[in-house]
């Protein structure tokens, strides 16, 4: 399986672990950084690359690591088709993947332990979709995000920006 992995700072040793244990697993591993624990950058950029990755589909699914999971996971989830999810152990990386059908796993570096994270790792891409009853819902979350997107491309075209002061 191809895998994209990325982090900030904050996460940076545990994506290294878990890129080492993919790695070790057999996968494709496409690291899109960063590439130091020791120079501050911005989860932001890290997420989206990341999300990016797996809906043009040069990944099967992703890993974002920041200091909680939190901000990474919410950058990614701004790329439409995304479905990232914070997880903080095997069975939530399990039910993220059952019954969210979620395409990127979210950890944190500062919360986790080496070994929960890689088993979390192993239950998420172990999973599959349960479909049935969930598939309404992943139905309903991407028709909110076509909506969205319908509303903010037509906000953008049709309202000048203001400044404020």
């Amino acid at each position: 399986m191809r895998i994209a992995v990325g982090s900030d700072h904050g996460g940076y040793q545990l994506k290294l672990l878990v890129a080492d244990h993919l790695a070790a697993a057999g996968h494709v591993v496409d690291d899109l950084g960063t590439d130091a624990a020791d120079v501050p950058v911005d989860y932001p950029d890290y997420g989206a690359a990341v999300g990016r990755a797996v809906t043009s589909g040069s990944a099967e699914v992703g890993v974002c690591v920041c200091g909680t999971g939190i901000g990474i996971a919410i950058a990614a989830n701004k790329i439409p088709g995304v479905r990232a999810a914070v997880v903080h152990d095997v069975t939530t990386a399990r039910l993220a993947r059952q019954h969210n059908h979620a395409n990127v796993v979210c950890l944190g570096g500062r919360l986790l332990g080496s070994q929960v994270a890689l088993d979390a790792v192993d239950a998420f891409l172990a999973a599959t979709f349960d479909g049935g009853r969930h598939q309404r819902r992943i139905d309903e979350i991407t028709a909110l995000e076509q909506a969205t997107a319908g509303l903010s491309a037509a906000a953008a075209s049709s309202h000048p920006t203001k400044e404020r002061r």
